[in-house]
């Protein structure tokens, strides 16, 4: 904690020493020039790691006037890592940050607002972009962060374990009452686990969590009035604890639901589509994997909120700015998009290249099971994130509570109310 206060007062006065206004972007770049891109999929093993070394090496052979310095660290460190790096003098260029950290790398970070940077560079560049994608990235309705590797929650299904509970897979639950009977009967009919929501985890986020939160109508903040007590939020953690009580709900660690469900031992996951090709993997030879779209609360449409990371230009140099955002339009492309979704798993931004033959047709015929998270995209809602010098720890606070409420044994309600209560005073002051 004193660390991270520590940099976040040095960060506010390297700030504050910065330039007031900073010169226009160059219009091209005519000299070799050398940028940085801070990523958490580089640290990453496997896929992520090796696509994006492509996609950056892709950048280099069509720019060889810039040089792209790559700088690896985990998802929950590579934001100590960028202000670390800038307290030091080190100006980063290009950032993956999770969305989480948007509000604060907009206020607080120096991320460029795209409108200001490239103007009709930017609007050019945006067609054919989801328009509900290009929001997730929005504050003050500036766009300081391009949408680049992000999902929504789909719900995995291992089919031979409803076959076994004489359910039919062809049939999937449609709404969390549907998702409550299965998971019942799979229990008592295997001793198997019926259902699991990658919400309460260490690496899980609050995306879930915020999806089912929304889908019910309700809302973890309005303005910076903290919501996530309120009667349509705090059902749908309520519906969760009927699940658990009920026994649908698996009993197991909740940093252990990816091997479980990999292991053949849960019937259905909710969690990010980024690990359907993990998923794949583990069910070859060993059981029938299936991908639905996210239960709903009844009749009452979805509202599937996103998981994954923007790029923020941090550049002050003009030229190194051009750099930057050539490099953010690249990994943002067609191209991109195309190796991100089929080695990876995390959505295109633009769905235009999924039934073209030049990009995607070939693999989404092949791997039907992406299209439940496609079909999402229409309904796609920006992942909330919180302002103010204390939004991770109000943050943890809320995902801490609805875990609590989940799986303890308090009341829901009182749980979900006492967090928000405290979470509030960390909140800042209207106007």
């Amino acid at each position: 904690m004193f660390r991270r206060q520590f940099m976040t007062t040095a960060l506010a006065a390297t700030m504050l020493t910065a330039p007031a206004a900073m010169a226009e972007m160059a219009a091209k770049i005519t000299e070799p020039v050398t940028i940085t891109f801070y990523s958490y999929n580089l640290a990453s093993a496997g896929l992520g790691k090796d696509t994006t070394e492509g996609l950056i090496a892709d950048f280099m052979a069509e720019n060889p006037m810039v040089k792209v310095e790559a700088v690896a660290a985990p998802s929950n460190e590579i934001l100590s890592r960028v202000q670390a790096d800038i307290v030091a003098g080190q100006q980063p260029d290009v950032a993956q940050l999770v969305f989480r950290d948007l509000i604060y790398a907009a206020k607080d970070l120096g991320a460029q607002p795209l409108e200001d940077l490239a103007g009709d560079e930017l609007k050019a560049h945006s067609e054919g972009m989801v328009p509900n994608g290009l929001a997730l990235g929005r504050v003050d309705d500036k766009t300081y962060g391009l949408a680049y590797t992000f999902s929504t929650p789909v719900m995995f299904i291992n089919a031979d374990l409803f076959r076994a509970a004489g359910l039919d897979p062809d049939q999937p639950p449609r709404t969390w009452a549907e998702v409550k009977a299965a998971g019942i009967a799979i229990h008592e009919a295997t001793g198997k686990h019926g259902f699991f929501p990658g919400a309460f985890g260490p690496i899980d986020g609050t995306f879930v969590y915020q999806s089912l939160v929304m889908s019910n109508g309700g809302q973890v903040r309005e303005g910076n009035k903290l919501t996530y007590a309120d009667p349509a939020a705090a059902e749908a953690v309520t519906m969760l604890r009927d699940l658990r009580d009920s026994g649908a709900y698996a009993d197991i660690d909740v940093a252990a639901h990816m091997d479980t469900f990999a292991s053949g031992d849960l019937a259905m996951f909710l969690f990010t589509s980024a690990i359907q090709s993990r998923m794949v993997k583990a069910a070859d030879g060993n059981f029938e994997l299936r991908v639905v779209a996210m239960p709903s609360f009844g009749d009452k449409p979805t509202a599937p909120t996103n998981s994954g990371s923007a790029l923020f230009v941090l550049s002050q140099d003009p030229v190194k700015q051009r750099a930057a955002w050539e490099l953010t339009k690249f990994l943002t492309s067609k191209h991109a998009y195309t190796q991100i979704t089929s080695k990876i798993g995390y959505l295109p931004l633009r769905l235009d290249i999924v039934d073209d033959p030049k990009y995607l047709k070939d693999w989404v015929e092949a791997n039907p099971m992406i299209r439940p998270n496609l079909e999402q995209l229409t309904r796609l809602t920006p992942n909330v994130a919180f302002p103010g010098p204390n939004y991770r720890q109000v943050e943890s606070m809320m995902k801490d509570a609805a875990a609590e409420a989940v799986l303890g044994t308090g009341d829901p309600v009182e749980v979900l109310k006492a967090a928000q209560e405290r979470g509030q005073a960390l909140m800042p002051a209207d106007g």
